[in-house]
């Protein structure tokens, strides 16, 4: 029987299978038809703002929202070769759960290191 990990090495062993990409390619896939995806809950979000154009996604409901079969699936999820960025406030959250949609055939999608805070501080577009 192996050891249980810990959530490091858990998180660790979740971003070796995705392309994690920072603020600036993070707009720029957005641009080329990427969707924004924002797991941040409420009190972040009117904390901090929103992205322009990012689908807001509560983290309990990201998976049958984002299943391209799925009975309760947005517009927005036309099918599993569909890019997604998917965005937390500091980028940690967000790699487990760009992982769980990969497990879901989602195989494009990933998140944005270091999250909102790191969007926030390059500058890119931020709306309240």
């Amino acid at each position: 029987m192996s050891e249980p990990l810990g959530i490091d090495e858990y998180l660790e062993r979740a971003r070796q299978g995705l392309e994690r990409i920072g603020p600036q390619q993070a707009f720029e896939a957005a641009a080329d038809g990427a969707l924004l995806v924002d797991i941040r809950y409420q009190a972040l979000r009117e904390r901090d703002g929103l992205i322009p154009g990012a689908l807001v996604v509560e983290r309990n409901e990201l998976e049958w929202r984002l299943d391209p079969r799925g009975s309760h699936r947005l517009p927005q999820a036309v099918g599993h070769d569909l890019r997604i960025v998917v965005i937390c406030n500091e980028g940690y959250a967000s790699s487990l759960a760009a992982l769980s949609l990969h497990q879901l055939g989602l195989r494009r999608a990933t998140d944005l290191v270091g999250g909102f805070q790191a969007w926030k501080s390059a500058g890119l577009p931020v709306t309240r």
